[in-house]
């Protein structure tokens, strides 16, 4: 993962809003959620939801897919999984860590 990538990925995340946004979308796992159900689970206006939805789709965090008359949005799991990788890449100064497998997500 690009440093670019990286930095795009957390100043999107790095706003609470958002965060819980993308955290929805990880417990929803590979179904996703509709913008009106994540408004509803998160107490978040609808016109606030499509902004930060836009601002997670723009760091690649999250991906759109339209179904008939709503679009469906899910977490992106392999840009997480990287961006996990990146930021654990040289940890424990190079020595082995005890790997806990819950931090990867195989969806």
């Amino acid at each position: 993962m690009q440093e670019a990538q990286v930095i795009r990925s957390l100043c999107a995340l790095a706003h609470e809003a958002r965060l819980r946004i993308f955290r929805a979308l990880v417990v929803a796992g590979p179904e996703g959620l509709i913008p009106s159900a994540l408004a509803e689970q998160l107490g978040i206006a609808p016109n606030a939801l499509s902004f930060h939805l836009k601002e997670l789709t723009h760091a690649e965090l999250v991906s759109q897919e339209r179904q008939g008359r709503n679009v469906l949005y899910r977490a992106a799991f392999p840009v997480m999984n990287r961006l996990l990788a990146y930021l654990t890449e040289n940890c424990c100064q190079g020595a082995a860590c005890p790997q806990d497998t819950a931090a990867l997500c195989k969806c």
